[in-house]
This record gives C-alpha cells, sequence and structure tokens, in this order.
C-alpha cells in the first residue's frame, strides 16, 4: 500500500499518542508499505508552533526531510498540480493543508491516513 500520512498521524505517530490505532501503527511499521509525508505538514506544523497552538521538537522541524527519512517515511513535495487538484475537490472542507493532503493524495494515487471522517467528503481514499 502506498500511505500519505495526515498531519495529526505523523504528530501521533513522533509524541506516541494512544489515539493513533493499532491497525495504523502495525501498518507504518511494515516494510511492506510506502509511506509518505507531505511538505504540508512541515507547514502547518510550523504554523501551529508559531501561533502557540502546538510544542513540536525544533530539531525536527529544522530539517524535516531527514527527520522524515529517519522515521523510514519518504517526504513528499507539493507541487502547483497538488494544489490545485486539492483546490477543486469537491466537499465543504475548507482547511488549506487538509486540501493540499487531499489533493497530493489524489494526483499520487495514495491512501491518506487520516481520522478525520470530513476527509472522505473530498473524495479521497483513507485508511484507518
Amino acid at each position: 500500500m502506498r500511505l500519505l500520512l495526515d498531519t495529526h498521524v505523523l504528530i501521533w505517530w513522533l509524541q506516541k499518542d494512544r489515539r493513533l490505532a493499532h491497525r495504523v501503527r502495525r501498518t507504518l511499521l511494515s516494510a511492506q508499505h510506502s509511506v509518505f509525508v507531505s511538505a504540508a505538514s512541515a507547514w502547518e506544523i510550523a504554523t501551529k508552533v508559531r501561533n502557540g497552538k502546538l510544542k513540536f521538537e525544533p530539531t525536527f522541524l529544522a530539517d524535516f526531510d531527514a527527520g522524515v527519512r529517519n522515521l523510514n517515511f519518504e517526504p513528499l513535495l507539493v507541487s502547483a498540480h497538488h494544489a490545485v487538484t486539492g483546490a477543486r475537490l469537491p466537499g465543504h472542507h475548507g482547511d488549506p493543508f487538509d486540501r493540499v493532503l487531499a489533493g497530493q493524495a489524489v494526483v499520487e494515487k495514495l491512501k491518506l491516513v487520516t481520522s478525520d471522517p470530513a476527509m472522505q467528503s473530498l473524495g479521497v481514499e483513507t485508511f484507518w
């Protein structure tokens, strides 16, 4: 399976948060799956840190791509095609970070790993 982590899933993974479903944890640990983390997640995390809504390891943010690779995941850059695709998806989900992730999932044929039921309203295949 080819998977793209929603930002909250990456945060929960790093914080060993119990909200991360055991099924998801097992899947992410399996070498059988390709797991991607979007540059949009770096942007979202850095924005929330700046706004005081999230405490996050500054060294991870300083070299986000290396941090992602150290987790045995793959960084995924955001292209204009991803952004436009996300913006054009149906549904009323207004979060721009989530729309970019959804656009990436569609364009790159990835399942979006998320606990957010609103993502399905965008027509994205999800995994939880």
